[in-house]
């Protein structure tokens, strides 16, 4: 069997922003937008995409080394900046997939304005809140404690946490912990405007969740179904906050379906 090829890396460039970029595979357009802790390795669950997508996945602006414009200042702006994104792409209608940070930014562009977004899937989205129901706090988690409590798979976290740190990689880790703040810090990971907006979203949607989820329990994956009108939820056993790394196979899987019905 050979070896997938190797992702194309690039700059992108809207309203003099410009931003990393990944690209790999062939096939109907996809999009990634990633989480708090920063631009994803291009690993097994973006291998498996790329089998039968096109994917692309940039850095957030603000995070990395990508721009960090000053009228960035929450994810409504992030979420408007990617619907500039998408027209720049000249691709037409994208598969748009986000987790965490991106799954919230994924919800906010969706209620915006549907009309290049082919399918939505939100792994983990933060954006709302549910009373009763605290999520985790990783501004008050050490990162070590931040980085076990993501993971249902403790041995993920150990070879995490074992690996050296460059100067540059404790950098970036500073520029993305700056970032998240920013986007997440008051309110708490959520948009208080956000939940009576998503019967807006009118495009096929599921939402992936993992069942041992510490940062947002897996109760909220509900709340989003309750709210997206026709939206199918997915609970991934034995598997924490990150399934795209915990259960790529299966993660992937899951989206290659809905994108095949699209």
């Amino acid at each position: 069997m050979t070896s997938p090829p190797e992702p194309i890396p690039s700059k992108h460039n809207v309203r003099d922003v410009s931003v990393r970029l990944q690209r790999g595979g062939s096939g109907p357009p996809l999009l990634f937008l990633h989480g708090a802790n920063g631009w994803p390795q291009w690993a097994r669950f973006f291998e498996l995409l790329a089998e039968k997508c096109d994917v692309r996945v940039p850095e957030h602006p603000g995070f990395g080394t990508s721009d960090n414009p000053a009228w960035l200042r929450n994810t409504a702006d992030l979420a408007m900046y990617y619907l500039d994104f998408l027209e720049g792409l000249g691709a037409g209608k994208v598969h748009l997939v986000g987790h965490s940070l991106g799954g919230w930014t994924a919800a906010e562009l969706a209620v915006r304005n549907c009309a290049q977004v082919a399918s939505l899937t939100l792994i983990a989205p933060a954006g709302l809140r549910i009373k009763g129901m605290p999520s985790g706090d990783v501004f008050m988690w050490a990162p070590d404690e931040a980085t076990r409590n993501v993971y249902y798979d403790q041995s993920i976290a150990e070879r995490i946490l074992a690996l050296p740190m460059s100067e540059e990689a404790a950098d970036i880790a500073l520029t993305n912990r700056f970032a998240s703040a920013k986007f997440g810090w008051e309110p708490r990971w959520y948009s208080p405007s956000l939940e009576r907006w998503l019967h807006r979203i009118t495009v096929p949607t599921l939402v992936i969740w993992g069942a041992d989820d510490k940062l947002f329990p897996q109760a909220y994956a509900g709340r989003w179904r309750e709210r997206i009108p026709h939206a199918a939820v997915e609970i991934i056993p034995q598997c924490g906050h990150v399934p795209i790394v915990e259960k790529p196979e299966a993660t992937a899987r899951m989206i290659l379906d809905l994108v095949g019905r699209s």
